[in-house]
């Protein structure tokens, strides 16, 4: 069952970089979203040809980008609010994310206040914990 698959209403991102398809859930406390990098993504032609692999700072991109939309989509702030990464600390990366995979997001809001969101997030292939992350965004 998904929340909502109507992403571009609550992001600015575009394609080529907007890395969530759609939130299966969310509440006050986190979300979770889902998102499959195709084989076609602009990044894999040159990370890395031979072996295509979702760059670590997508991931991170990725997890603020859920986040935020299910932030957005709880009307948590004003229509057409951008939020802007501040800070990313306790990154890990444990499993490589490959053309095709469907990546779940995991996202828990550690705080959010009128101007500042602090999000932990774990994204997620099947079973596998591919990384991890905390991050603060600024909200403008």
């Amino acid at each position: 069952m998904s929340e909502t698959k109507d992403i571009e209403s609550l992001l600015p991102h575009r394609k080529p970089f907007l890395f969530v398809d759609e939130i299966i859930s969310c509440d006050k406390d986190g979300s979770v979203s889902e998102h499959t990098f195709t084989e076609d993504e602009f990044f894999f032609k040159g990370h890395f040809p031979e072996y295509p692999v979702v760059p670590g700072v997508i991931l991170i991109e990725t997890m603020a980008q859920a986040g935020g939309a299910a932030l957005s989509y709880q009307k948590t702030f004003a229509e057409g609010s951008l939020f802007f990464l501040g800070t990313v600390d306790k990154v890990k990366f444990r499993h490589q994310v490959r053309p095709n995979d469907k990546v779940r997001m995991e996202v828990t809001n550690l705080r959010v206040s009128p101007k500042m969101i602090k999000q932990s997030g774990k994204a997620y292939v099947g079973d596998e914990l591919a990384a991890e992350a905390t991050w603060m965004c600024l909200v403008g």
